[in-house]
């Protein structure tokens, strides 16, 4: 691929380029960052907020939840960490599986040698 094709995506954006985005002011995300403890940006030296785009999701899951759907900030709050320990539970469930699997391959490979 000739070096012109190639894109750089960014890791971070400023306070203002995350409400240009999603349309809010930079308040109402000053706002959301006190009350929403899981919203944490980094900060420059000079105390500038570098979101990442996680970081953004995770305020596009906020203004949904607060916006669109009508919660209340503690609702939304509920709601989040709701979806955080299901995704919580899900990873267990893969760490099991993949576990189990890791069990069931070593066995194959066992029962492989042997029966050579």
């Amino acid at each position: 691929m000739p070096w012109k094709e190639k894109t750089i995506e960014k890791l971070y954006w400023s306070i203002g380029e995350v409400a240009e985005q999603l349309g809010v002011n930079t308040s109402l995300i000053r706002y959301w960052e006190k009350e929403f403890g899981s919203l944490k940006p980094k900060r420059t030296g000079k105390g500038d907020r570098l979101y990442t785009k996680k970081d953004i999701e995770q305020i596009q899951r906020i203004q949904h939840l607060v916006k669109e759907k009508g919660f209340t900030l503690q609702g939304a709050r509920e709601q989040l960490r709701k979806a955080d320990q299901v995704e919580e539970a899900a990873v267990l469930d893969i760490d099991v599986l993949r576990d189990r699997l890791l069990e069931i391959r070593t066995k194959l490979v066992a029962l492989r040698n042997g029966g050579q």
